[in-house]
Order: C-alpha cells, then structure tokens, then sequence
C-alpha cells in the first residue's frame, strides 16, 4: 500500500508540473472558462428589451394617443412613431423595425361602438421573439382598454349589467427577476467542468500518447489505475477551479440567488467532474492522436452539452429522437441537477434521481478508461 501511495503522490506531482509548464493547458482550463462566464453572462440573453415597434396612427385624436401610450411604459417594446404604412412596411423589410402597430382611420368611433380593432404586423423570421413581442404588444394594448373603460366607467344603460373587474396577481416561481441570465448562468458550470473535464484531458492525455510520454511510464514499475489517477488528480484541481470562479460570478456578478444547499453544488459538481475527466481519458486513449482526440470530444461532449442538455432550451420541446439523446447525455441530469439546486432549491428527489445517474456514469466509464488503457505497447 505505500508503494502505491508513493508511486501515485510522485506521479501526481510530475502531472501537476506538466500541467503549470504547459501555458495552453492553462489557458483552456482557466482562461478559457472566464471568457465563456464573460459572454454567457453579459453578451448572451434570451430576453427580448427595447425592441422597435412602428406605430402608425391614421387617427390622430386623442383616444388613439391615449390607446397606444401604454406602449410607452412597456421595458419591452420601443415604439415608434411612423407617417404611413408604407414607411413602415419598408422599416420592417429592412429589419429596422420588429412589428407594426396600426390604428385604423375609425378606432374612435369603434371604440365608442364597443368594437375597435387594431391591426398587430409582427416580423416572424425569429418565431420566439416575434411571440413575445405579440404578448407584450397584446397585453400592453389590453391594459390601456380596461383603463379608458374604468374611467368611461363600464357600461350605461338602466339594463347594462354590471361590471364585474379580475385582478390578476402574478408571481412566478424559481425566476423572480424574470430573467434569463438566472436560467443560463447555474448552466455555466455544466459547460466549464464537460470543457475542463472531457475537452481539455483527452486533448493533453492524446498529445502525451503522441509524443511517447505514456510509452515511457509503461516500462517502469507503475500501474495502469495509477497512471490513470494521476492524470485525473490535476485536471480534477483544475475543474474544480472553474467551478468556483462560476460561483464567484454568480454570486458577485450577476446576482443569481443560490436556493439550495452550497454542499449540494459542490459535491454534485465533482461528481459530474469525474464522469467528464474519465470520459476524456476513455476518448484520448481510444483515438491517441491530438488533432482527433480534440474533434472527437468537442462533437461528442462540449457541443451536445450545450445544445442537447436543456442549458438553451426545455428539452420537452424538441422532436422525440433529440430528447431521447439528449437523456442518453450525463450532462442533461447534470444541468438539471444544477439549476434545481440554484433556482429551486434542495428537492431531494430529483437530487438522488439524478446523482444516481452520475454514479453510474462515472464508475461505467472508469472502468471503461481502465479497459482501454493498457500497460502494453502497440
């Protein structure tokens, strides 16, 4: 047992020294992280702000002015004001312009009646931003009815009935700010630990079986599973790093509370970090070439982690066959498991569900790097 335990301290040394020797590795494993905090965080939103809207108000009294102010207040909707539909047309084919708000000649007079219609032109090319945009349009539109109604004060007549008023409280749940860098953010940590973890290892383990690195300790007194412990060690430092620097940034830089339990981040976390450094030993010792051992993890780890997991959308909404890869991903109840954890706190069921998972994935993949990693010489 102590030759073991020397053999691996001296071999997890040696890693350790390589790893701060190398400046590439470095920048993958720390620099490139911050930069993805940076972007994800501030450069990246599926909110939709500000977005211009043309209004074109063929009747210019009053009550169409007082219709379209509601527009105004809205931090969703930028409206402006246009001479024609013809401009406006023009504006949207141009791109200048998301939607078109057109009062007709006749909206007072309607309205009076009981009966105005306003015609609503949204630019579908991006079908969910033209989808928001309609309900904040909509529903901006519908707040400034029931206002002009209160104050017209219902109907009239002896034989009006009488108006009854709903008020709507809303509240949502797990997101209060209603914003989507609380959604992307926690998602982060998948991305660093499958770029650290499975990325970055199958990159440096495939140079090391390029350059004869690994040839070398296979001549010595080492073992397999000690070669392999010393290669996960630093890498496993290193993704661990990467998870503090995301909660740093959640906490100090975007706000983003943490429900649950910081334990249960942090222990959830190394446990994905171990499914995604052996799933880069398994691809660097199968492919045991830099250029393919690189192609190889980003298609089968770093891209489907980021479009197949649930970080950018609910994976309810997509075609059976895709949902059923993206369940076939350790990185799905991963992202799961970690936005629960931030957003919804410690729901312990979903929590054992999914560590379970994880387990399983990380020991079937040790055992499948300790398989294909042989003491032998080809």
């Amino acid at each position: 047992m102590s030759g073991f335990r020397t053999r691996l301290v001296s071999l997890t040394r040696k890693e350790f020294r390589q790893l701060l020797r190398d400046r590439s590795n470095l920048a993958i494993g720390i620099l490139l992280p911050m930069v993805l905090i940076l972007i994800f965080g501030y450069g990246m939103s599926l909110d939709v702000k500000n977005a211009p809207v043309g209004v074109v108000l063929e009747d210019p009294s009053p009550t169409a002015h007082e219709a379209m102010a509601g527009l105004q207040l809205s931090p969703t909707i930028a409206p402006v004001l246009l001479g024609s539909m013809y401009d406006a047309e023009a504006l949207m084919r141009e791109r200048k312009i998301d939607g078109i708000v057109r009062v007709p000649s006749d909206f007072s007079r309607a309205l009076a009646a009981g009966n105005a219609h306003v015609q609503l032109i949204v630019h579908g090319a991006d079908a969910g931003r033209a989808t928001i945009i309609q309900a904040y349009v909509s529903g901006a539109l519908a707040q400034s009815a029931v206002r002009q109604a209160d104050r017209g004060g219902g109907s009239t007549g002896a034989d009006a009935p009488a108006a009854g008023r709903v008020t709507v409280e809303q509240r949502m749940w797990f997101n209060a700010a209603n914003t989507s860098t609380w959604y992307l953010v926690p998602g982060l940590i998948v991305l660093i630990m499958t770029l650290v973890g499975a990325f970055l290892t199958a990159l440096v383990m495939a140079r090391e079986w390029e350059r004869g690195t690994l040839e070398a300790l296979f001549v010595t007194p080492v073992r397999p599973v000690e070669i392999l412990l010393a290669k996960i060690i630093p890498y496993f430092a290193v993704g661990m790093l990467g998870l503090a620097l995301c909660l740093l940034a959640a906490r100090f830089l975007f706000a983003v509370p943490m429900v649950g339990s910081l334990l249960a981040v942090v222990l959830s976390s190394m446990l994905y970090l171990i499914v995604a450094v052996s799933l880069g030993l398994v691809i660097s010792s199968v492919t045991r070439n830099q250029f393919l051992a690189s192609q190889v993890a980003l298609i089968a780890t770093f891209m489907p982690s980021m479009m197949l997991s649930g970080f950018l959308f609910d994976l309810r909404n997509v075609p059976t066959a895709v949902r059923v890869i993206g369940h076939v991903l350790p990185a799905t109840y991963f992202m799961d498991l970690i936005k629960t954890l931030f957003l919804a706190g410690d729901v312990w069921p979903l929590i054992w569900r999914n560590c379970a998972v994880l387990v399983a994935y990380a020991v079937g993949l040790l055992l499948l790097a300790r398989v294909v990693t042989r003491k032998s010489l080809d």
